[in-house]
């Protein structure tokens, strides 16, 4: 039977603010909120150095709020969250601290699938990875301005410049809530609509 933790006290929160005044700490918090990571994995993520990574790390384990399980040769981390809890959820809960870098894993991530698939301003190939292929997507309906509404003929030249796919394209456009449709004329949703799934 699990007992709930008792809140801290003054110097450790205060400890606790001191250890997130760094800016670099807070994302690296942010990313282990999400999911586990080696130092290397950190330091590619934040663009730090390895030594400085650790350097963080080290300054976060001595509040226990990161946990380190070994494999092999590496080491990954997560946050460990029963300690976030003890250092009072009202304050900053898990899902706040993964907030404060929403964004940052997710343009590492699309840089890196860009890079892949497109040369010279064009797609090589439609990825398999319904992940990769959103990137794609999002990169792809960008190339249409909000606001214009397109006949079918010119979304499939346009298309065309990157891909010569347009069907399949722009069926995925509109299985993705990207783009609308109606009589044959398209137009481009705001992003917010966008799903992550078709």
């Amino acid at each position: 039977m699990s007992t709930v933790p008792s809140p801290p006290d003054f110097s450790t929160l205060l400890q606790f603010f001191k250890a997130l005044a760094n800016e670099s700490r807070l994302k690296l918090v942010g990313i282990l909120a999400q999911r586990e990571c080696s130092v290397e994995e950190l330091a590619a993520l934040l663009h730090l150095k390895e030594p400085t990574v650790s350097h963080h790390l080290a300054k976060l384990k001595e509040l226990n709020l990161v946990q380190m399980r070994p494999d092999g040769n590496t080491h990954f981390y997560q946050l460990n969250s029963e300690a976030l809890l003890a250092l009072n959820k009202a304050i900053l809960t898990q899902d706040q601290m993964a907030s404060l870098v929403n964004g940052v894993e997710a343009e590492v991530w699309d840089e890196k699938v860009l890079k892949s698939y497109l040369e010279a301003g064009r797609l090589k190939e439609i990825p398999a990875s319904r992940r990769k292929r959103l990137v794609i997507l999002k990169w792809l309906v960008r190339q249409f301005d909000e606001g214009i509404t397109y006949p079918e003929k010119a979304v499939n030249q346009l298309i065309q410049q990157y891909h010569p796919d347009s069907a399949t394209l722009r069926r995925e456009l509109i299985g993705y809530r990207m783009m609308q449709r109606d009589k044959g004329i398209y137009w481009r949703l705001p992003e917010p609509e966008w799903q992550e799934t078709a």
